[in-house]
């Protein structure tokens, strides 16, 4: 078995250079993160708010923490302080949620609008009608606390590769028709593990990628 040294090499020597890791974290050990630290990673992925917090509270703060779980509004503001880049923005609501919060911390918070691309319906995410929607809207412009930084989905969870790639594909596109209206919106965070090469190939340049570097789930 590769140790966490290897992994996380091998894994940065296959990416391109503009495409940037998240090295997803949720349910490992301090320590391990800590060892992935000192061997030069500083963006750490977490999906659960109370495990987000603790880690941030341990670890050094030079670390840029990312949101990559479904956010409930009512806890935005347990992370608002410290947070780097919500990655999973799914409501209206909860955007303005976070510019409430990120405006009492004297903050200005990066957010992806989360689409839903994939087959499965218990995936989170937008609709690019509702997006197009909310961007034009006066209520959307007068949010001064939050940046769309750009896009993020998650793929059907199947072996075949044809349908993941049509739905990042799909996302891809997406970006395209975003940035035409929020040219600064330029991230497209797409694949994890399992497919994130196929994303990239496909125009990612944010990969969430976590039991290639941290081995199974425990």
């Amino acid at each position: 078995m590769n140790t966490l040294k290897e992994n996380y090499q091998k894994i940065k020597q296959a990416l391109p250079e503009k495409v940037t890791l998240v090295a997803v974290s949720k349910t490992k050990p301090i320590p391990l993160l800590q060892e992935l630290y000192d061997l030069g990673e500083r963006v750490f992925g977490e999906n659960r708010v109370e495990e987000l917090i603790v880690k941030n509270e341990t670890l050094p703060k030079d670390i840029q923490w990312h949101m990559i779980g479904h956010l409930q509004s009512k806890k935005v503001k347990k992370i608002a302080p410290f947070i780097s880049l919500i990655h999973s923005v799914d409501s209206f609501k909860l955007l303005k949620e976070i510019n409430k919060e990120a405006q009492k911390n004297n903050r200005i918070i990066d957010c992806l609008f989360q689409f839903h691309i994939a087959k499965e319906e218990t995936k989170y995410g937008f609709s690019l009608t509702k997006v197009k929607i909310i961007i034009n809207s006066n209520e959307f412009k007068g949010l001064k606390n939050i940046q769309i930084k750009g896009v993020m989905g998650m793929a059907t969870f199947t072996n075949n590769q044809e349908i993941v790639r049509q739905e990042f594909q799909t996302l891809h596109e997406i970006s395209t028709e975003i940035k035409i209206v929020l040219p600064f919106a330029t991230i497209i965070s797409m694949g994890m593990s399992g497919d994130y090469k196929l994303a990239i190939q496909e125009g990612s340049n944010m990969v969430r990628v976590g039991s290639s570097i941290f081995g199974s789930r425990n």
